[in-house]
């Protein structure tokens, strides 16, 4: 028989062994019992990475000219030194004179495409002397070689006319008109896509005397002639070319050609020549502006 007595205190005890449980579901099983893996404390969290502060651009370089001559003359740049290594530099007259559009609407071809599209196939740096009547009459080509890293393009003067007299038979250009020639064609470079003519001046014809050089002082450019004649002007023998040009480079060599179908049809032929031929040789073929970087210059 069941007294009051014991159904109260079993009662009591069904009391206790509920309460218990109901403690137990809220108790987080120990990582360890249950396998699970404790998160790491707080100290032993990996740090953040600093980020590093954002860098000023480089301001661009400019392109390496001569110190002026005696007197501030434009200063005049031939070849780097010959133990400079064994480089050399192609360069290119893009020769269109003021007077030629007639010549031009007729048909004649003062541009040579196949010829730049020879020295691409071939991985040749090149400078090319661009007179501002060339790049008004050829704009897109002009752009093209101006953007292309492959090339740099420099001024040949706006009209081609002559700095000197007794010139190859060009028209003259008066000595005050010579600077604004020279500034008229960068206006003409610029307008027809090529955004950093680099600051080398090439006198046509490569005539020039000390009353041109004072003509242009205070204009920051460096007048560029040469030290290898490729002869190309007007030529019909490739072959005959290129034996010139192997025969005259020497390290540190300025090679002059040119750019232009009607003048000087063989050139594309030459430089597929040349270009090999010189590598074989241990040459290495670079801008003109790598070179007068090598000569002294100031930047």
């Amino acid at each position: 028989m069941i007294t009051p007595v014991c159904r109260r205190l079993a009662a009591l005890c069904a009391l206790g062994a509920a309460l218990g449980a109901l403690a137990a579901c809220g108790t987080a099983p120990h990582p360890r019992a249950s396998g699970a893996t404790a998160p790491p404390p707080a100290s032993a969290s990996p740090s953040r990475p600093s980020t590093p502060r954002p860098q000023a651009p480089a301001a661009p370089s400019r392109p390496p000219t001569l110190a002026p001559g005696p007197a501030g003359l434009t200063p005049v740049f031939r070849n780097a030194p010959h133990a400079a290594g064994r480089t050399v530099a192609l360069t290119f007259d893009a020769d269109m004179t003021a007077d030629q559009g007639g010549r031009a609407a007729a048909g004649e071809h003062f541009d040579n495409p196949a010829l730049i599209a020879a020295l691409r196939t071939l991985k040749t740096p090149a400078t090319v002397f661009m007179t501002g009547r060339w790049a008004e009459e050829y704009p897109d080509q002009a752009r093209s070689i101006g953007r292309d890293p492959l090339f740099e393009v420099a001024n040949h003067s706006y009209s081609h006319y002559a700095f000197t007299g007794d010139c190859y038979g060009l028209p003259t250009v008066p000595e005050d008109r010579m600077r604004a020639d020279v500034e008229r064609a960068y206006t003409a470079l610029r307008k027809s896509g090529v955004p950093d003519a680099m600051p080398y001046f090439r006198f046509p014809g490569g005539c020039y005397d000390r009353r041109a050089l004072r003509a242009l002082s205070g204009t920051g450019v460096t007048a560029v002639q040469w030290d290898v004649v490729s002869g190309d002007a007007f030529a019909t023998d490739a072959d005959a070319v290129a034996r010139q040009v192997l025969e005259g480079v020497k390290p540190g060599s300025v090679v002059v050609m040119h750019c232009t179908r009607s003048a000087a049809p063989t050139t594309e032929q030459v430089v597929r020549k040349v270009v090999p031929e010189l590598r074989r040789r241990g040459y290495r073929f670079v801008k003109v502006s790598e070179l007068i970087g090598t000569a002294g210059a100031r930047r």
